[in-house]
């Protein structure tokens, strides 16, 4: 069973809708929500963006931060749906997460066994706790 990570901890995850591979996206038709692996080129999904809802990135290990460089690209090309991290993110990596384009992290139960909430909501508060704005203050 997945728990689902968002600012306020562990929620209930709504998503009712599945994802597509993206090896078995269809030529031409519109698909809802997209499965994209670690290694995948976003720049391919282009045309796809604005009727995308959702687009969930595969972390294998908490050691591969390839995800973290595909959400910033599809928010720079101007994905504007819910983006969400699946797999092996640790609770360290949150805020990079979020600062990164996702909306939200899906991780395995285990994982939320060995990492709580709270030691996600110790992390949710990822706009104040950046380098730059440290800089700032």
């Amino acid at each position: 069973m997945s728990v689902l990570v968002q600012d306020t901890g562990f929620v209930i995850d709504d998503w009712d809708r599945g994802f597509t591979p993206l090896a078995e996206l269809p030529a031409n038709d519109t698909v809802c929500c997209i499965d994209l692996p670690s290694d995948a080129d976003p720049a391919g999904l282009a045309n796809r963006l604005s009727t995308t809802d959702m687009i969930r990135i595969d972390f294998p290990s908490s050691a591969d931060g390839r995800g973290f460089t595909i959400a910033r690209r599809l928010r720079l090309m101007g994905y504007e749906g819910r983006l969400r991290a699946h797999g092996h993110v640790i609770a360290d990596q949150y805020a990079m997460a979020r600062r990164s384009g996702f909306d939200e992290v899906e991780i395995p139960g285990d994982l939320a066994a060995r990492q709580p909430q709270d030691q996600w909501l110790a992390r949710a508060n990822w706009k104040a706790h950046d380098y730059q704005n440290r800089l700032r203050a």
